[in-house]
């Protein structure tokens, strides 16, 4: 499983819908580029999501992370943030529009399963 970057690709399940990353700590990077950590995924726009219509609402906003944290790897007690990261976004119909990793920014550093 790859950890990762500020370059990661998250979109949501109208794989157009692209989450704008913004990175919670510094402290950590692979080739120059911050390391995501628990919560970076969570609470961030979405852009481009296709899912429109009189009564559907895009994906614009990433709510919770539901999995994809590491066990095993921490940054200043947050645990990091692995290619398997899926949660939901708040378009319609609620509770179901997931999002996901598409690219994980980086292909050097991983985690053993």
């Amino acid at each position: 499983m790859q950890i990762l970057t500020e370059d990661a690709m998250l979109v949501c399940k109208h794989e157009l819908g692209v989450v704008i990353n913004n990175p919670t700590q510094g402290l950590v990077t692979v080739e120059g580029r911050r390391v995501l950590v628990a919560n970076s995924p969570e609470g961030r726009m979405i852009t481009g999501c296709p899912n429109v219509g009189a009564t559907i609402k895009p994906c614009v906003l990433t709510l919770l992370v539901q999995k994809g944290y590491s066990d095993w790897i921490r940054i200043d007690g947050h645990p990091v943030c692995l290619d398997t990261v899926i949660g939901l976004t708040d378009g319609t119909p609620p509770g179901t529009v997931e999002y996901q990793v598409k690219q994980p920014g980086q292909r050097f550093v991983s985690e053993a399963p």
